[in-house]
C-alpha cells in the first residue's frame, strides 16, 4: 500500500468540467442526475468521471465547501455483537474527545458488503477510516488506495497493514488456551462454533487453529469438531453440546468459539447433569459480561476492546496530524483461568 503523500490525488469538479469540455455547475447537475443539459453531455461527463475515478462530495454538496472533514468511518462484523458494541462506544468516544464524528457500519465478514459500504462512506470525504477486516475486495483496495487518507484495521492483527493496524493474534489466542487445556490434564478435546452460512465468516475457526496445534504439539489430537451453520450463541452452545456429546461420549473438554456458545455448553451440562470440570471442561472465548454472573468462574479469554477502540482512534488522529505513530500496535488478550476446566 502506498503512503499517504503518495496516494492518488483527489480529483476535483472543476478538472472533470475542463476534461469534458463543460462548465463545473454541469458535471454537477450530471452527478445530481437534475435536468439542464443533453444526453451527450451527460455522456461526456460520466466518461471523465469514470476515468479519473472521481466521487462526488456529499459533504461539500452539503455545506458548500470544501472544508477538511472531522468525520471518520468504522466498519465492523455486527451492530449486534456484544464485542463490537463495547468496542464501537470506546472508538465513537475516543473519537468525540478528539474532535471527530464517527459514520458506522456493517459487512457481516463480506468483501462486498465492505465495499458498498466504503463507496458511500467516500462520498462524504471522511478524515480516515478504520475497517475490523483484513480481507478485502480488489475495489476496495484501490478506493482505499486513491482516496488518500489515514486506514486503520483493527481488531484482527495484520502485520502487514494497508497502513495501520491495532489489534490481537487470534490464532495466538487459541493457542495459549491449548496449552492451558493440556496443563490441566485435558487428552480428549472437541471444537465448538458457529459459522453463518458459508465457512470464513467468524475468526473463530483462527483460534481453533490454534488451540489444535497446542494440542497436537503435546500428542493430543482433536477428537471432534462441530461447526453449527447458525450465528454465535446461547442456544447454539447449548444444542451444539448435545451434539457433540451424542457423538463422542469420550469427549472431556470442548472449546467454544465464544462466551455465548460456552454459557450455553454449560446450561446443557447442568441439565443432563454432567459435572464441570470433573466430567467435562469447557472453555469460551471474549471476557463476556454475562460469565461474571455464572455460579462458576468460566474459563475464557477476556479481550481489551474499549483500549483495542482507544487506541484505534487514537492512532488514526495521531496520523492526521503528523505525529510519530507505530505502524502496528498490539493489544494482547488476557487467559482468564477459572474454575470450568
Amino acid at each position: 500500500m502506498k503512503t499517504r503523500s503518495d496516494r492518488k490525488r483527489r480529483v476535483s469538479l472543476g478538472e472533470i468540467a475542463e476534461a469534458a469540455g463543460v462548465s463545473k455547475m454541469t458535471v454537477s447537475r450530471v452527478l445530481r442526475g437534475s435536468g439542464g443539459f443533453s444526453e451527450e453531455t451527460r455522456l461526456k461527463v460520466m466518461r471523465e468521471v469514470k476515468r479519473v475515478g472521481y466521487v462526488p462530495n456529499r459533504l461539500a454538496a452539503a455545506f458548500g465547501t470544501e472544508t477538511a472533514s472531522t468525520l471518520v468511518g468504522v466498519c465492523v462484523p455486527r451492530l449486534s455483537s456484544p464485542f463490537f458494541g463495547q468496542l464501537l462506544e470506546s472508538v465513537d468516544r475516543s473519537f468525540g474527545r478528539l474532535g471527530y464524528q464517527t459514520m458506522i457500519g456493517s459487512h457481516n465478514m463480506s468483501p462486498g458488503d465492505e465495499e458498498i459500504w466504503l463507496r458511500g462512506l467516500l462520498s462524504w470525504r471522511p478524515a480516515g477510516v478504520l475497517l475490523s477486516s483484513r480481507q478485502h475486495s480488489k475495489s476496495t483496495l484501490e478506493l482505499l488506495g486513491d482516496a488518500a487518507i489515514p486506514i486503520v484495521e483493527f481488531w484482527d492483527l495484520n502485520t502487514s497493514p494497508l497502513d495501520l493496524s491495532v489489534g490481537f493474534n487470534q490464532f495466538d489466542s487459541g493457542h495459549e488456551m491449548g496449552r492451558f487445556a493440556i496443563s490441566r490434564g485435558r487428552s480428549r478435546p472437541a471444537l465448538l462454533g458457529a459459522i453463518g452460512d458459508r465457512p470464513g465468516r467468524t475468526k473463530g475457526p483462527e483460534r481453533f487453529d490454534g488451540f489444535s496445534e497446542a494440542m497436537r504439539s503435546s500428542g493430543v489430537p482433536i477428537i471432534t469438531v462441530e461447526l453449527l451453520k447458525d450465528l454465535p450463541g446461547f442456544y447454539a452452545g447449548y444444542y451444539g453440546t448435545e451434539t457433540l456429546l451424542q457423538r463422542d461420549k469420550r469427549i472431556d473438554t470442548i472449546y467454544c468459539q465464544d462466551d455465548t456458545m460456552a454459557i450455553g455448553a454449560l446450561a446443557y451440562c447442568e441439565r443432563c447433569g454432567i459435572r464441570v470440570p470433573e466430567d467435562i471442561g469447557i472453555a469460551g472465548w471474549g471476557g463476556h459480561e454475562a460469565a461474571s454472573i455464572l455460579s462458576r468462574r468460566l474459563t475464557t479469554t477476556a479481550v481489551p476492546t474499549h483500549q483495542i477502540g482507544k487506541l484505534s482512534a487514537e492512532h488514526l488522529v495521531g496520523r492526521l496530524r503528523g505525529e510519530p505513530v507505530d505502524d502496528i500496535a498490539v493489544v494482547p488478550t488476557r487467559l482468564i483461568p477459572g474454575n470450568t476446566i
